[in-house]
């Protein structure tokens, strides 16, 4: 039934990529997939392979790619996408030798790429539960491990329909998974081979601010300097200070259209604030939607200079790359998407020590619920609600701090997955 499923996908797959540029760029990639590796593998050489959906997955993976780097050399690395929007962005990944699609889950797929690479571990990221792949990789004894997967009651895995494809979980060597509900669904069906070792993103996520950047042009937005009109002053005054007090900074980071419709209704009124909105989508049309619905002094990151940054209301950041440094600069902080399919990363905003507020689609976000217990994330499922939050974050500093410190806080305490997971394989 599962192959049968995957040929159907396939013909869906090769059908739709005649219309969508997106899955045509999967499609195309995934058929050179085993053409790559015959040109790059090198036949003496050590790989241990690690598989990611898209790009979130991609940073689950990534501590542990670079330890490995570092602590093994004598290995390479072979790094798959299944999605574009991980492969389109990582493609050039200088931590790994080889980066390609992974084809599609067929029997002859797997056992063309399985015969092309031969690698000798191989590390799933989260979700990635390939039948056809796992099962001829453990007919060859190659240790497999699932990284920072979660497990709930509602998979097919605990389901009395899906006891067959569930054998699927008995190809993994071991589980690093999240929490202890996951040990435990894994337990109730006979699998014992489990760590809870916690999600390696908080990993990443100091990383990342161990490596984060100054932004000069976010700085100058941040701050008022002095009119160039400004009399000098007489002898019997003081100069005006060139940089007043640091202004309250609230930063949206990967917003949608529901999120932008609630918090630039408050920041037309509240002018106290400063605005910065780097959205999840980034293309004219969206970016012109909300210099529309903006009333004030707006600035695209692009087209900024230090002086017309100093003089918006909001910066709008319209390019890639910047939002987890930016959030550095934050007092309250907003993650977008939970008015829709879901949230985004709320982990680069809380590791800064900033509250964090996002909407009512976060129930399945393992960091969130965790932010949410340790009051530092803060739920909004509308306008008023908002509103009711943010007037609290203006009036009263101690409770700003103490949400702000709290989230750091929760993201620091669970850090050391990657350590715990290198420690267990046998590398």
């Amino acid at each position: 039934m599962y192959n049968l499923v995957i040929y159907l996908y396939l013909c869906g797959v090769a059908v739709v990529s005649l219309f969508n540029k997106k899955v045509k760029k999967m499609w195309c990639g995934e058929r050179q997939a085993v053409k790559i590796l015959k040109e790059r593998v090198d036949p003496n050489a050590r790989y241990i392979w690690f598989h990611a959906a898209s790009l979130g997955e991609f940073e689950q993976g990534r501590p542990l790619m670079e330890q490995i780097r570092r602590q093994h050399p004598e290995y390479r690395i072979l790094l798959t996408f299944f999605s574009p929007s991980g492969y389109e962005v990582r493609k050039n990944y200088e931590g790994a030798d080889i980066v390609c699609y992974l084809p599609l889950d067929t029997i002859r797929n797997a056992r063309r790429f399985l015969r092309a690479v031969r690698p000798e571990m191989a590390f799933f990221i989260k979700y990635e539960f390939w039948y056809n792949y796992l099962h001829i990789l453990k007919h060859r004894g190659v240790p497999v491990y699932s990284v920072s997967s979660i497990f709930r009651p509602d998979q097919v895995f605990f389901k009395w329909y899906g006891a067959q494809y569930g054998r699927v979980l008995k190809c993994f060597t071991h589980f690093f998974v999240q929490n202890q509900i996951s040990k435990s669904l894994l337990h109730g069906i006979g699998l014992d081979n489990v760590t809870v070792s916690g999600d390696t993103r908080f990993d990443r996520v100091l990383q990342i601010k161990e490596a984060s950047k100054c932004l000069p042009l976010v700085e100058a937005f941040l701050h008022h300097h002095p009119s160039p009109n400004t009399q000098p002053p007489t002898p019997n005054t003081q100069p005006p200070s060139p940089i007043t007090q640091a202004p309250k900074v609230f930063i949206a980071g990967s917003s949608w259209p529901p999120d932008e419709d609630i918090f630039i209704r408050y920041f037309n009124v509240h002018k106290d604030w400063k605005l910065i909105i780097a959205p999840h989508v980034i293309d004219e049309e969206h970016l012109s939607q909300i210099v529309a619905k903006l009333d004030g002094r707006v600035v695209r990151y692009t087209q900024a200079t230090e002086e017309s940054a100093a003089a918006a209301d909001c910066l709008i950041i319209d390019c890639f790359g910047l939002l987890s440094s930016i959030y550095r600069y934050g007092t309250v902080s907003y993650v977008g998407g939970g008015f829709g399919v879901g949230i985004h990363n709320v982990l680069e905003a809380g590791v800064w020590d900033i509250p964090v507020v996002f909407g009512p689609n976060n129930r399945q976000f393992h960091e969130a619920q965790g932010l949410l217990t340790a009051q530092g994330g803060f739920e909004i499922t509308d306008y008023p609600g908002f509103v009711s939050l943010m007037n609290r974050f203006s009036s009263d500093a101690p409770f700003l701090q103490q949400a702000g410190n709290s989230a750091g806080q929760f993201v620091k305490s669970r850090a050391g997955a990657t350590q715990l997971i290198l420690r267990s394989v046998n590398l």
